[in-house]
């Protein structure tokens, strides 16, 4: 039997849980992150199924060039579609990554259908009919990049290609058949996201959003930019320039929803509100459209080609040994990309005026990532086999357009695992149910504890009361700091860590029976009790944050926030068990009521009194016959 440990001092170690409870609260209410009122610095994070949102699992399959996703793959692929769902223009928007394959989206407050995010950017093939650059009409023609018929040779600009899908280039003749990279100093097929596509949605329909707009910049401003039928050149006009002003206080959001002809005629629209619009802004393919490759603004057509018309797409080396992309499309898509061709090297009806003209006087066709343009290419010649992209492109750019062309902006392809949407009310109602849970389960185990062990009650529940103090401190320093949110499954997991709680007073207190079983007193068997019992309650709650931790580690979505609960509940019933409650257990031994029987809750395992025993001789002797 292990001996009992020295005198021990309760009182410092209910000063160290002191200290602890109090530098805990002075965090959640000082730390950084903290603010507003003290209610609002004293609410946890909630999850969607509490407060009601959508929450969108993806899982990762493989990158454009088919292999397992890396750690700067999954990176790369969060910040795109974190951009895409910021053009919703939500607030409190959350895109994180989750193991090695997973990314989470949450959205809270509202319900959305997040499908799209996670898909390939939505890819179109317009003919560029104007272009503007904010003053005026371009009067001459644009230098543009290349696409030749596979296997035929082409002269190419001079043309140096990043792997951010930038270019600058020299002019110079392209070759016959082919289409000559555009100098895009900044294409980048995800645009970052200012605070102005950052705002509260609008209205419902696109009517009701115009009106909104109308009533923001003024009728006389709305009805100035309706009347354009052209590029206004603000130069000339002052008048005119200051009632088109407020157009460029419009977020992006309000800007999408403005007519074609407002957003290519407006000069005040500028490209970075037109860039930052949500991706389904342009998305219909059967209206014009417009969008940006430089800081020019292009009046686009109708989409006469889409993404999923192209069969592949992948970035080889020509006769000349320089990096294009070969472009190969499906049956009826090599029909319509031919007829598209034909059109612009045509340019049937003169649709293309000539600030849309490339340097040969052809027109243009440009590959439209949602709102992005990746490339604008003159025709030169009706394409009617596969085609190739040149440009003088590294291996790195050709391989990156290649893959927005097959694939979209995203380097990696997505599966849905979950989505999920909660209502507003839905939410409380789930965060109603879950706290009566809690409250239920902690109310009956207080009440059996009281039953049971009487004055040993007050210690389970005291314990409980702590537990819960810290455990609520915890979620919301965690919360604000490494934004923990507590979901349903979370408070499943503190109300299982219950019965853990649980386990540990039983395994003390009947320890502590076994000890005045065998006839010692009640002060002296709390020591030896917490002795024998320690070991027991520490593999215990070992095991559980072991379980705890595994099951962080190989999960997703909110199982990952029952671990997480769970194993925080756990620990900090470790601390209560050590610093609180075999202290206090040592102190009650040294009083009067816990020596009762009736009172201390120990009355069975008490021996009984003195006289109640039947008397005993002191040394007794055996009489002989």
């Amino acid at each position: 039997m292990a001996p009992p440990q020295g005198q021990m001092r309760p009182g410092r170690q209910l000063a160290v849980l002191g200290i602890i409870f109090v530098v805990l609260y002075l965090l959640v209410f000082f730390a950084g992150g903290a603010s507003g009122g003290w209610k609002d610095r004293l609410e946890p994070r909630l999850g969607l199924d509490l407060v009601g949102g959508t929450r969108l699992t993806l899982e990762a399959t493989n990158t454009v060039d088919g292999r397992p996703p890396t750690a700067e793959n999954l990176e790369e692929a969060r910040q795109i579609i974190e951009n895409r769902v910021n053009a919703f223009g939500v607030a409190e928007a959350e895109v994180v990554t989750e193991g090695d394959r997973n990314i989470v989206i949450s959205l809270p407050g509202e319900n959305r259908d997040l499908s799209d995010v996670g898909s390939a950017a939505e890819l179109r093939f317009r003919k560029v009919l104007k272009a503007t650059d904010g003053s005026g009409t371009l009067a001459a023609p644009v230098p543009s990049p290349t696409a030749t018929p596979s296997g035929s040779p082409a002269a190419s600009p001079e043309v140096e290609a990043s792997p951010g899908a930038q270019a600058s280039a020299t002019p110079s003749a392209g070759g016959q058949g082919g289409m000559a990279p555009t100098p895009t100093p900044s294409a980048s097929a995800s645009p970052e996201p200012s605070p102005s596509g950052s705002v509260a949605p609008g209205p419902q329909t696109i009517e009701e959003q115009r009106k909104a707009v109308e009533e923001k910049v003024g009728a006389e401003a709305w009805q100035a930019a309706n009347g354009l039928q052209a590029p206004a050149d603000l130069t000339t006009d002052p008048s005119l320039a200051e009632k088109l002003a407020p157009f460029g206080t419009l977020s992006a959001r309000e800007v999408a929803v403005l007519p074609v002809p407002v957003q290519f005629n407006v000069p005040t629209v500028g490209c970075a509100q037109l860039d930052e619009r949500p991706p389904a802004s342009i998305k219909d393919e059967n209206q014009q459209a417009v969008a940006c490759e430089g800081g020019i603004k292009y009046l686009l057509d109708q989409a006469k080609v889409l993404g999923t018309d192209v069969g592949n797409a992948s970035a080889v080396l020509d006769q000349t040994s320089q990096w294009v992309v070969s472009l190969d499309f499906k049956s009826d898509g090599q029909r319509k990309w031919t007829e598209l061709t034909r059109e612009a090297f045509n340019n049937t009806g003169g649709a293309c005026e000539a600030s849309a003209l490339g340097q040969d006087g052809k027109c243009r066709v440009a590959v439209v990532l949602d709102n992005t343009i990746v490339s604008s290419p003159e025709i030169q010649g009706v394409l009617t086999g596969d085609s190739q992209i040149t440009g003088s492109f590294t291996q790195a750019a050709a391989s990156e357009l290649a893959g927005n062309l097959r694939y979209g902006a995203l380097p990696v392809t997505f599966e849905e695992q979950e989505q999920q949407n909660v209502t507003a009310t839905l939410g409380e109602s789930h965060l109603r149910a879950g706290l009566l849970a809690a409250g239920i389960g902690m109310l009956l185990v207080v009440i059996y504890s009281f039953f049971y062990y009487r004055l040993l009650g007050s210690v389970i529940f005291l314990s409980l009361v702590l537990s819960a103090l810290m455990l609520y401190g915890a979620l919301v320093f965690l919360g604000r700091q490494i934004g923990f949110t507590l979901t349903l499954a979370g408070i499943a997991g503190i109300i299982v860590s219950l019965g853990v709680a649980a386990d540990s007073f039983v395994i003390y207190f009947e320890r502590l029976k076994d000890e005045i079983r065998e006839g010692r007193s009640p002060r002296s068997a709390v020591p030896r009790a917490w002795v024998r019992a320690r070991r027991t309650i520490i593999s215990a709650n070992a095991i559980t944050i072991m379980s705890a931790v595994v099951l962080y580690v190989v999960s997703v979505g909110t199982v990952k926030g029952f671990a997480f609960a769970l194993g925080m509940a756990t620990v900090i019933d470790l601390l209560v068990v050590f610093l609180f409650r075999h202290p206090i257990m040592a102190m009650l031994a040294r009083t009067k009521a816990f020596l009762s029987p009736r009172v201390s809750g120990l009355g069975r395992a008490l021996p009984p009194r003195a006289e109640e025993q039947p008397a005993k001789p002191r040394n007794p002797r055996v009489k002989e016959a």
